[in-house]
């Protein structure tokens, strides 16, 4: 079978999803239920329905796209990613998933094939953490692996619930209606750049991704005494910043220590209370991120750090608040699906590779109900979450065409 895509056309797309954006490109910045988001899923709801697709978005948002192709109630192939994008982010993260899945089917369709049983695009409401403190949101409630009710209490900054936010958005109905069944879905494919910089390195042309790094989350809350910057002298301190900053460099050091490159801990949040040059600081609440493949490593790593806290606490006579947000087991890729994107490589004529997701993605999730796998094309020099984020068009369209062939194997 010929799979022809449409290059130019996926490129124009991914130029105009880029455009809904609130920072000037070429960074793009795309807020869960932001003016902007609704108004790129409105244009990506319509370039689906001139697909031939029929769309229905549930109660959270997420948009799932069905070829009601062959037997219909036969379990569907799946494929997508997201669209959200953190602040002053890049332009290909998720949405080669997206716009790629998209392009693929299109292929598909073009090119005479008839599935035997349907092909889904599904668009994941906010994979990115951004405005609940929560990654992969949309598919946490699709798997099941998130509670519904919890969901919907979750707060962005400002205050709102999740409940209050998507319901303005125009997304009713109860969030236990999200779940779908183990069994709605025969396999699932996400396509994706690498988010680092093995493959171009290596200059292979496709990663194919054997297992996705297992990710948790930490809030933690340093409660400290506020005081006049000269007036309170230094031996009477309980300052919350220089108690933040001990237990930043532990992270760093402990995350350092542990014996393996995949082991990675980041406080990437640090939120000052009073943020005044001349005040000193009696809160502070940082993020801290924390991963590994190594279920069992990245949960030492998440109880060493619970130690470092209470060791700055009691030092300093601060309060700390450790809550763990989220600790999740890492996912095994498919190796079915593997098998077949393997030998679809090798139709196209492309070069490809084994190796592991040290990001998370919906994918984690989705492998609660489905056999997955991902797809990874090379992104210049490994960058990526910055305005600097690229891959080459020819990179992009070799993933689509392995995608569709994949897709339509396992459709078949």
């Amino acid at each position: 079978m010929q799979i022809e895509v449409d290059a130019r056309r996926l490129a124009a797309e991914l130029d105009q999803l880029a455009s809904f954006s609130t920072s000037d490109p070429p960074s793009v910045t795309r807020i869960v239920f932001s003016d902007v988001d609704l108004r790129a899923r409105r244009w990506l709801k319509e370039l689906c329905c001139s697909a031939g697709l029929v769309v229905r978005e549930d109660p959270v948002g997420n948009m799932i796209a069905r070829w009601n192709a062959g037997d219909h109630d036969a379990p569907a192939v799946g494929t997508g990613s997201h669209i959200d994008a953190i602040p002053n982010a890049g332009r290909f993260d998720g949405t080669v998933g997206v716009l790629g899945g998209l392009e693929a089917i299109r292929a598909l369709k073009a090119s005479g094939f008839a599935p035997k049983r349907p092909i889904e695009l599904l668009v994941f409401t906010a994979e990115e953490p951004t405005r609940f403190g929560i990654g992969c949101l949309g598919s946490r409630l699709l798997s099941g692996a998130l509670d519904a009710e919890k969901a919907g209490q979750l707060r962005d900054q400002a205050g709102s619930t999740l409940d209050e936010v998507r319901k303005a958005a125009g997304f009713h109905g109860s969030l236990s209606n999200v779940r779908l069944t183990t069994n709605r879905h025969a396999a699932f494919i996400e396509l994706h750049i690498e988010q680092g910089p093995i493959l171009e390195q290596s200059r292979h042309q496709i990663g194919l991704v054997t297992s996705i790094a297992a990710p948790a989350a930490l809030r933690v809350v340093i409660h400290g005494q506020g005081g006049h910057a000269g007036a309170v002298l230094m031996p009477n301190r309980h300052d919350a910043l220089t108690g933040a900053a001990e237990i930043i460099l532990a992270v760093e050091r402990l995350a350092g220590a542990s014996g393996a490159l995949d082991t990675v801990a980041t406080t990437g949040l640090c939120d000052v209370f009073p943020s005044a040059v001349n005040s000193i600081p009696s809160r502070v609440s940082l993020g801290i991120d924390i991963r590994d493949i190594n279920l069992s490593r990245r949960d030492l790593l998440v109880e060493e750090i619970r130690k470092a806290i209470e060791g700055v606490s009691r030092k300093r006579a601060l309060q700390c608040i450790t809550e763990i947000l989220n600790a999740d087991d890492p996912a095994q890729c498919d190796r079915r699906i593997l098998d077949v994107l393997r030998r679809c490589c090798e139709d196209e004529g492309v070069t490809h590779m084994e190796l592991v997701s040290r990001a998370y993605h919906d994918s984690l999730f989705m492998s609660r109900i489905a056999p997955v796998a991902m797809v990874f094309i090379p992104c210049r020099a490994g960058v990526s979450h910055r305005a600097d984020e690229f891959a080459s068009l020819p990179d992009i369209a070799n993933g689509v065409r392995v995608l569709a062939r994949a897709l339509a194997q396992l459709a078949s």
